[in-house]
């Protein structure tokens, strides 16, 4: 075994929270290092004290047999260390060439300008080397997300990096993309290249990866071999008990149309239209699950549904009644439940206390308030039944809402809107960030408002997801519903080709 880089005995302590504790790992020359963990198991400090962002309290990293410092991320790159981020850090305006050398240029001449010769040359030598084609002359804005993440591949390489780490590369990924990805992991690595490779997809890891390290509350559960590991046992590593990886459900009851879309158009910040004559359905106890890369209009179609975002044009109704123009109040009053897609932008309001938060739709009715005056009584009783009822894990209903965790943050979301009666449930990314636990969770509370007779749109990014859970599965491309599949006509292959623009 030919060790590249070792982190040994690394703890790192924050204000309250100990991230990592006593965490060692060992990364071999050529091999792909798969590193688990649920949110707040420690992977993103650990990876951050690797690259020079942190200093560990305490343990060392060792770098090819020496023990190394990082000061600041220079010297972990100077150190052969590259990272990737899920969200890309590109220039949009800038081409390939330009994108991959910013901060490494080679100059020229007495004055120093960039030799951007020698930088696409040395750029099409690493594509051909390590199989990424890319474009050297191509515009960032114009590529495909799983093209521009080759991009950021090609950054770290151009940087000479030899130990790549890859931070949950598959987010934003086709089906198709991913095992495109998974085929250039493997190329870096027989080349000589050590991957760590950052997931919580537990079959990816399972596929690529040649030894497995699972993190809980900031220690090493164990390593292990894919070989001798399942997702089943995986999950159970990571958050400590048994997990149901499928959803239980039976058949939906279908009653009539809840919410009704015909020629709807949204535009978007920019003034562009973002989703293009929409036509989609949803009835009364079904899961329309809609797929796509991020990016597509699933933000903004979302949004007009929930009164965030004007209809450019066409009809939305709900239960009959038209909604467009109606505000997020009157959408909410009229039996709609909301779970964002960014939870820390519009799903609660940090500084308020985990009871503020669960009332937040609710405080202007009564009993809950009588003309301007709250009654805390009503609100604190409220909030702490639906705290016992959604397993909230929290010190009290008075507590910050911003010091819980990822997934108790969303619970306090569900909860607050599946409290009431409603006829409709809009879900954007319902599970984004959350450990296979509370996933379990929140699908379960999902499926129980479907069987309850409520109409549910899940809008998701993950495919597993969409496939577990939607009854019916609208495939958006570039603002449009480009294909909807019955759930038994659904397979990874057909939803993914369609997610790249393919037809069905």
């Amino acid at each position: 075994m030919s060790l590249r880089l070792e982190l040994r005995e690394i703890t790192k302590q924050f204000p309250g929270v100990l991230a990592n504790d006593h965490v060692s790992i060992q990364v071999e020359r050529g091999k792909v290092l798969g590193l688990l963990g649920e949110n707040g198991a420690g992977k993103s400090t650990l990876m951050n004290i690797l690259s020079g962002i942190y200093r560990p309290d305490s343990g060392s990293i060792v770098v090819d047999g020496e023990v190394r410092v990082f000061k600041d991320p220079a010297e972990a790159i100077a150190a052969g260390i590259g990272m990737v981020h899920q969200h890309f850090m590109l220039v949009s305006v800038f081409d390939v060439v330009e994108s991959v050398a910013l901060g490494a240029e080679t100059s020229r001449g007495l004055l120093g300008t960039f030799d951007r010769s020698a930088a696409r040359t040395k750029i099409l030598e690493l594509s051909k080397r390590y199989g990424l084609s890319v474009d050297p002359d191509a515009k960032i804005e114009s590529l495909p997300v799983g093209v521009r993440q080759r991009v950021e591949i090609l950054k770290a390489l151009y940087r000479q990096s030899d130990v790549l780490v890859l931070d949950e590369p598959s987010a934003v990924l086709t089906p198709q993309e991913t095992e495109e990805l998974f085929d250039i992991i493997r190329g870096l690595a027989k080349a000589g290249t050590s991957v760590i490779f950052i997931t919580h997809k537990l079959h990816e890891v399972l596929e690529v990866a040649d030894t497995i390290t699972v993190l809980r509350r900031g220690k090493v559960v164990d390593t292990v071999k894919p070989k001798d590991a399942d997702p089943k046992r995986l999950a159970e590593m990571m958050v400590g008990r048994e997990v149901q990886l499928t959803v239980d459900r039976g058949s939906a009851k279908v009653g009539s149309v809840a919410l009704s879309l015909e020629k709807v158009d949204v535009l978007n910040s920019a003034g562009e239209i973002a989703v293009s004559s929409v036509d989609l359905e949803i009835r009364a106890g079904e899961i329309v699950a809609v797929a796509g890369v991020q990016g597509n209009g699933q933000t903004e179609l979302v949004e007009a549904i929930t009164g965030l975002r004007p209809v450019d044009s066409g009809v939305m109704t709900l239960n009959g009644k038209n909604i467009v123009g109606a505000t997020p109040r009157q959408i909410a009053d009229a039996g709609v439940a909301h779970i964002p897609e960014d939870r820390s932008r519009d799903g609660m309001i940090k500084g308020m206390t985990v009871a503020e938060n669960l009332m937040l739709n609710s405080y202007h009715r009564a009993p809950f308030s009588s003309g301007v005056t709250l009654n805390r009584a009503a609100i604190n009783s409220t909030a702490e039944k639906i705290v016992k009822d959604f397993d909230v894990r929290t010190p009290s209903i008075h507590t910050d809402i911003a010091s819980l965790s990822g997934g108790n943050q969303q619970k306090v979301i569900v909860g607050r809107e599946f409290s009431r009666s409603v006829a409709l449930v809009v879900a954007a990314q319902p599970t984004r960030g959350l450990d296979v636990g509370s996933i379990e969770y929140i699908h379960k509370r999902i499926v129980e408002q479907r069987d309850a007779g409520a109409a549910v749109l899940i809008v998701s990014t993950e495919l597993d997801e969409v496939l577990a859970l939607g009854d019916r599965i609208a495939v958006m491309f570039e603002g449009r519903i480009v294909g909807v599949l019955d759930a038994k006509d659904a397979t990874r292959e057909r939803v993914g080709l369609l997610m790249g623009g393919s037809a069905a």
